[in-house]
C-alpha cells in the first residue's frame, strides 16, 4: 500500500487531461455546429461567400476534431456530441454542393466516419426540401426538379444501407423520414406544375379571346 497515493496520483492527472480534453471538445462541436447552421443559412439565402467563409471555418474545427481527438481521446471522439456536430458539418457541405451543382464530398473528403456521413446525407433531403420551396415561391423551375431528382438518388442510396442500428446508429429512421420529405416535396411539385400549366392555358385563352374580339370589331 505504499505507493497507493503515487497510484492515486497519476490517475487524477489522467482523469485531468481527459476532463480538460472533453471541456474542449464541447466548446469545439457547439462552435462547429453554429458555422454550419450560419452555413446553411447562407446557402439558402445564395450568401455563396458567406457560406464559404463559415464552412472553411467549420472545416478547421472537424479536421481539428477528427485528427487530434481521435488520436489521443477516441473515446470523446466517438461520443455523441461529437458525432453529431460533425454530421451537422456534413450535412452543411452536402447542401452547399448540391445547391450550387457541384461535385459530392465523400466522406474521406470530410474525414468522417461512413455511419456519420450517411445520417448528414439524410438530413441534407430536408435543407434541399426547403430550398425547393424557396424556389417554387416563384415559380416552377428546372432547377426544382434538379434538387428533388438529388433527393430521389440520395434515398435510393440510404435505402440500400440495411444494417442494424449499431452499424449505422440510427440510419434507418432517418432514411424513413427523408423518404417522408420526400414524398410530399414531389406533391409540392406536381401541383406547382399543374397550376403552371393552368395559368399559361387561361393566358393563352385571354389571348386568343381578345385576338377574336379584335377580329370581330375589324
Amino acid at each position: 500500500m505504499d505507493n497507493l497515493d503515487e497510484i492515486a496520483e497519476r490517475i487524477r492527472l489522467e482523469f485531468d487531461s481527459q476532463n480538460e480534453a472533453r471541456d474542449k471538445a464541447l466548446v469545439q462541436t457547439r462552435t462547429l455546429t453554429r458555422h454550419c447552421a450560419h452555413a446553411i443559412r447562407a446557402v439558402h439565402r445564395l450568401e455563396r461567400d458567406k457560406a464559404n467563409e463559415e464552412l472553411e471555418a467549420a472545416g478547421r474545427i472537424a479536421h481539428a476534431l477528427s485528427t487530434t481527438l481521435k488520436n489521443e481521446h477516441p473515446s470523446f471522439y466517438f461520443a455523441g456530441y461529437t458525432q453529431d456536430a460533425l454530421k451537422e458539418y456534413a450535412e452543411a457541405r452536402i447542401v452547399s454542393a448540391l445547391v450550387d451543382n457541384n461535385g459530392l464530398p465523400s466522406p474521406e473528403d470530410l474525414d468522417m466516419e461512413p455511419a456519420t456521413y450517411l445520417k448528414g446525407l439524410s438530413e441534407a433531403v430536408g435543407e434541399l426540401r426547403r430550398r425547393i420551396l424557396d424556389i417554387l415561391r416563384e415559380g416552377h423551375s428546372s432547377e426544382a426538379e434538379r434538387l428533388l431528382k438529388h433527393m430521389d438518388e440520395i434515398y435510393a442510396v440510404l435505402v440500400t444501407m440495411d444494417y442494424p442500428d449499431a452499424v449505422t446508429y440510427g440510419l434507418r429512421r432517418q432514411t424513413d423520414i427523408a423518404r417522408s420529405i420526400i414524398e410530399r416535396t414531389r406533391g409540392d411539385l406536381t401541383l406547382s406544375f399543374r397550376q403552371q400549366q393552368l395559368e399559361k392555358t387561361i393566358r393563352q385563352a385571354e389571348a386568343n379571346l381578345l385576338e377574336g374580339n379584335g377580329e370581330d370589331s375589324a
